[in-house]
């Protein structure tokens, strides 16, 4: 089926969606409790007197508690032992309160009064030693770092607590991007029936976050959407584009559900393929499946990068990150971010392990001409890596619908 025929207009596609959030359910207060376990047990193993969670996604997952950061110190600290503490403005009490998921005490600091004076306060109050090092979330701005440092605090990076709870996910975590996924693909399909000539990208663009809001999301987390050599650019260009026949299409879209994401791209031709919009469309399905294949538990992370670079070598392409080729990694973790731990690339050997999820996207550039990115995210299980999304059909049915 070529993407151009049989058409429709975007209110048709938004017609032929409907809700998709029903039965997805958020994370339980059971499951917050016992990430804080985990937490603290990895605290106790390093010796670390308490984890700083800084508000946002750090925050949200170990408490549940949704807070976006600021110039002012929001945080929730976890003790090695004992309860969480939470730590904000006084004037934010109400509304924190309101967002609070997971039980702890409260400590309000005053506009005039120092925040990181009364994180050394909670952290006494908490049992933890003056001498202990407090583990600071990678997200925690460099402002509240210096604050507590001012305050004798020693720190250090909470790389090797929070990273290790978060990158494996459980299954209702798993459940949540299943949702996100199964969603943005039904907008991927839609976006496609409504292209024709001269539209432009961010008319696509404002209708992929109209068709995310109407299958239930808040609307598109991010969204990328590129025709012609601008498709040859990873990240987009500056300015919009307008779609011609022949167009390599490249749109790469995500939503949230109950704060975890979905990230899929889809490649194609607007039109009849090229020889050689073929050749690299199908190239790059063979790396995708390649880095899949190598995805095995034990398997280091950067083992998946090389598979894929591998097969794009071996078609005259790079080497390395080299144009014309594959100038990133093959792939990044996700879950409540969009790009967390594991990474796919070369300097990252940590060992694939059940719960980790990470998407699949070895993009092949085209300078001055087009890119190629198929973008899947993949889950590990007991028996192996799991598709949260089915890779592209073919170039010229990219979404299997001839099947």
């Amino acid at each position: 089926m070529t993407i151009g025929v049989g058409g429709k207009t975007a209110e048709q596609a938004l017609a032929g969606l409907s809700d998709m959030m029903s039965g997805a359910q958020p994370i339980e207060l059971a499951e917050y409790r016992a990430r804080v376990a985990a937490a603290q047990a990895l605290l106790r193993e390093l010796g670390l007197g308490a984890l700083y969670a800084h508000a946002g996604t750090n925050m949200r997952y170990f408490s549940g508690t949704v807070w976006h950061p600021s110039e002012r110190l929001v945080g929730l600290i976890i003790p090695a032992e004992g309860e969480p503490h939470y730590v904000a403005p006084a004037f934010e009490e109400g509304t924190l309160r309101e967002y609070m998921q997971l039980p702890g005490q409260l400590h309000l600091w005053q506009e005039h009064e120092s925040p990181y004076a009364l994180c050394r306060r909670v952290l006494a109050r908490a049992g933890v030693a003056s001498s202990a090092r407090l583990a600071l979330s990678e997200d925690t701005p460099l402002f509240v770092v210096d604050g507590l440092q001012r305050e004798g605090i020693a720190w250090v990076n909470a790389k090797p607590v929070s990273a290790a709870c978060r990158m494996r996910k459980s299954s209702a975590e798993i459940a949540l991007m299943q949702r996100a996924h199964d969603m943005t693909m039904a907008v991927h399909r839609a976006a496609a029936s409504i292209l024709r000539p001269g539209i432009s990208s961010t008319e696509v663009e404002a209708f992929i976050a109209a068709a995310h809001r109407k299958v239930g999301a808040s609307g598109s987390y991010f969204c990328i959407v590129l025709f012609g050599v601008a498709s040859s650019f990873p990240h987009g260009v500056k300015d919009a584009q307008l779609l011609r026949d022949g167009d390599m299409v490249l749109i790469d879209t995500g939503c949230l559900v109950h704060g975890y994401m979905s990230d899929i791209t889809r490649s194609y031709v607007f039109g009849e393929p090229t020889p050689r919009q073929r050749q690299i469309w199908d190239l790059e399905q063979a790396a995708q499946a390649a880095a899949f294949a190598a995805a095995q538990l034990g398997t280091p992370c950067c083992e998946l990068d090389r598979a894929a670079r591998a097969v794009i070598a071996a078609a005259g392409l790079g080497p390395s990150y080299a144009l014309p080729g594959l100038p990133h990694r093959t792939g990044h973790g996700c879950g409540l971010d969009i790009h967390e731990w594991p990474y796919l690339v070369d300097n990252d050997d940590t060992p694939l392990a059940v719960g980790m999820c990470f998407s699949n996207e070895p993009m092949i550039c085209m300078p001055g001409e087009f890119g190629v990115r198929h973008e899947d995210h993949v889950y590990m299980t007991a028996s192996g890596p799991r598709w949260f999304s089915q890779p592209a059909h073919s170039v010229d049915d990219p979404f299997g619908l001839s099947v």
